[in-house]
């Protein structure tokens, strides 16, 4: 996979306008409506953010099965995007794999829901 060039500098300020936080999948479905391989994820974010929905690339490293119950990092203060008939909430985030594939970002810790990086 080709490297990505760093991007510009940016003020400290300007990530902090990015809420990335931890939510927990509850629901985990096939999207066979998307262009390219996906599933929709329904994301507990605890009581402050709720409940929303991602579109999410995920199904090379992930099965349905295993994606319920686990916890995501995705950005929240995005505007929703369509993604065909589906509307895509937030951004569950992740990095490429040496094929391209995306895997999902993980901590190492338990942590509350709702929970936003520093």
């Amino acid at each position: 996979m080709p490297t990505t060039p760093v991007a510009a500098t940016i003020p400290f300020d300007d990530f902090m306008k990015v809420d990335i936080r931890i939510g927990q999948v509850i629901k985990a479905e096939a999207f066979p409506e998307a262009r390219k391989p996906a599933c929709k994820l329904t994301i507990d974010f605890g009581p402050d953010i709720g409940v929303k929905r991602s579109s999410a690339q995920i199904t090379r490293h992930y099965s349905l099965a295993e994606l319920t119950s686990r916890k995501v990092a995705a950005v929240v203060n995005f505007a929703p995007r369509q993604i065909g008939p589906f509307i895509s909430e937030v951004l569950t985030l992740g990095f490429p794999d040496a094929d391209g594939e995306v895997v999902l970002v993980g901590i190492d810790r338990d942590t509350p829901i709702g929970g936003r990086l520093f």
